[in-house]
């Protein structure tokens, strides 16, 4: 018996279940939920029996199509019946929320899955047999893929709606962010084997602490360096005579410790606050090791002639604006190394305060008067260590720079394709990028590092020795420019002819033999002060070109070595990556999915067509 498919019976079905909705969500008491509810289980029970009905009466692709739905109808009435057992209108009179109170979550949970498995299906296949009405016959394959497209979305919301009912009932949180403690770096473990005295190093931590086990982890492993260095974990709140002693009012503080001086570092001891801390944690040990194990020493940076400050410079109307040298400063306090100042005021046109351990000239506009050269002139004769940084368009120093056989040329450098861009101007030819570095003390750590911690010189000039060099004077070119760097002599960065390409030297330390019985002079001479400024790019080999040059002029480059950083690098993008990235996800990867699309639909078109007769395609 033909039977043509009605949507009515579903309908009917579906304006049940809306009623027993509206009784039981909306009305919730007395006759109207009774009417509605009663009156919707009386329409889904109609629907039910219309459909048993019409499945008996059908045949062929109708019976299939009846008996699908006639299933979806027995799984929503199934829904409906977790319903009345797990609400208060149970028919033995009693709630099962009393009796058992899992078994009515579990029903709770499980009637609206069971609904949603209905009636998604259901509608999806009302719909496409709709689209069919007018057809000769039903094509049952699309009443299936409408069947499975229903169940797929009806399993879908409920793995939703049980993941996040599961993700809040279980109220966990995991933290995916990258976390590590610092290990000891080289530099802090050269100092722990290169001690001379005891050196205990107290933590005040409670019990069971987070904080504490990343410290002990560190200073365990930087123990087995040396015997002189002790570690002993304290609680603060048990040995408070102890902790006064060393000045500790709390926990959360680490005590470096030797004789009478004590070095504190403060620690919080929440993880999350103390995360930032602990992943640069080998500086702050290294600073506060470097403080009671060495000496302080003192290095005079010399003023009045135009040198860099620590503090920016702004432009006026006859100088340029430049930046300082805070960074320095910051490092060199890290080597326990204190910054005076040295001018005439000072007495540098006398001589050189006999406390220096080093003296820096950096970048002078304005030349040296003759008296303040020949100070400083007697002072590397006498086993000094100084520290030239000098700029093309500066003074030449010549007076300073011939008794130790070197000479600046003045012409600035440029390198047409290795260089740093910063403006996007032809003037970034002048930022010098390189990782030539020799074996030499003064630049231990980047030898080690390689490619890794190139160097960038903005407006650099060259340095050249002077041969033959004087007497009892050595010359070690430390850092190179690359092959391709040309001089620069009319200022327009492109390479043009007589402008020859060499690895120009850069820097230069030179030793010069002590007069007197005096020790060895050390000097370490740079064609550019702009290396160690302020202004420098970050994340290059710059600052460990500066605490290698340090510690070879205090004669402690045995200490030379990378200190541990786990600190997150941020990601910097250029103007033109930035815009690389905005069309790539404006225009790109739509085009990509488009055309991705494209070629399957093509493809599985190209499958489904049949084939004519001859072979080729219809």
């Amino acid at each position: 018996m033909s039977l043509r498919p009605s949507p009515w019976v579903s309908v009917l079905y579906v304006v049940g279940l809306v009623s027993v909705f509206l009784g039981e969500r909306v009305a919730g008491a007395g006759t109207e939920r009774l009417v509605l509810s009663g009156l919707g289980l009386a329409l889904v029970l109609l629907a039910v029996a219309w459909r048993v009905s019409r499945t008996v009466r059908a045949s062929g692709d109708g019976r299939r199509l009846e008996r699908w739905l006639l299933g979806l109808f027995l799984l929503g009435g199934l829904g409906l019946a977790l319903y009345v057992l797990s609400s208060d209108v149970a028919p033995w009179g009693v709630s099962l929320k009393k009796q058992a109170p899992r078994l009515a979550v579990v029903l709770a949970a499980l009637f609206p899955a069971l609904l949603a498995a209905t009636l998604l299906p259901l509608v999806l296949v009302e719909l496409a047999v709709a689209a069919m009405a007018r057809g000769p016959v039903l094509e049952m394959g699309r009443v299936r893929a409408a069947l499975h497209s229903g169940l797929g979305l009806a399993f879908a919301l409920v793995f939703a709606f049980s993941t996040m009912y599961v993700a809040t009932q279980a109220d966990v949180s995991w933290d995916l962010a990258y976390f590590r403690t610092a290990r000891p770096g080289e530099a802090t473990r050269k100092l722990a084997r290169g001690l001379n005295a005891p050196v205990e190093v107290t933590l005040f931590f409670p019990p069971a602490n987070d904080v504490r086990q990343a410290l002990e982890q560190y200073f365990r492993e930087l123990s087995r360096e040396s015997g002189l260095l002790k570690v002993e974990v304290l609680d603060q709140a048990v040995e408070p005579a102890r902790a006064k002693a060393m000045g500790v009012g709390e926990n959360g503080s680490v005590v470096f410790s030797r004789g009478q001086r004590h070095e504190r570092l403060k620690v919080p001891l929440e993880l999350e606050r103390a995360r930032g801390q602990l992943q640069r944690l080998d500086e702050d040990v290294y600073r506060r090791l470097r403080v009671v194990a060495r000496p302080r020493r003192v290095l005079y940076l010399t003023v009045g002639h135009g040198e860099r400050g620590l503090m920016p410079q702004s432009a006026t109307a006859l100088e340029k604006a430049r930046p300082g040298l805070s960074q320095l400063e910051e490092w060199l306090r890290v080597l326990n190394v204190e910054v005076r100042t040295l001018g005439v005021a000072e007495g540098l046109e006398t001589e050189v305060p006999r406390d220096a351990a080093v003296v820096a000239v950096m970048g002078p506009e304005r030349d040296f008067t003759p008296e303040e050269l020949a100070a400083l002139r007697r002072y590397v004769e006498h086993g000094g260590r100084l520290w030239l940084a000098l700029e093309p368009d500066g003074p030449g120093f010549e007076p300073l720079l011939e008794p130790l056989g070197l000479k600046l040329l003045r012409t600035p450098l440029a390198n047409d394709q290795r260089y740093l861009r910063i403006s996007h101007q032809q003037n970034d030819r002048g930022n010098l990028v390189t990782a030539s570095v020799s074996s030499h003390a003064s630049v231990g750590t980047l030898a080690s590092l390689g490619s890794e911690a190139s160097i960038v010189f903005p407006g650099a000039a060259a340095l050249e020795s002077v041969e033959p060099l004087p007497k009892g004077v050595k010359h070690a070119v430390s850092v190179r420019a690359s092959a391709e760097t040309f001089q620069d002599a009319n200022h327009d960065f492109i390479p043009n002819e007589g402008e020859s390409r060499r690895a120009w030297p850069l820097v230069v330390a030179v030793e010069k033999a002590g007069v007197s019985g005096a020790s060895p002079a050390r000097v370490v001479a740079m064609g550019d002060s702009d290396v160690m400024t302020d202004g420098g790019p970050r994340g290059y080999g710059n600052p460990y070109l500066l605490m290698d040059t340090v510690l070879w002029l205090l004669g402690e480059e045995a200490l030379a070595g990378e200190v541990s950083n786990e600190e997150d690098v941020p990601l910097q993008h250029t103007r033109q990556k930035d815009v690389v990235w905005f069309y790539s996800a404006v225009f790109l990867a739509p085009a990509m999915v488009l055309g991705a699309g494209f070629l399957v639909t093509r493809r599985r078109g190209r499958r489904r067509a049949p084939r004519a007769p001859g072979g080729g395609a219809s």
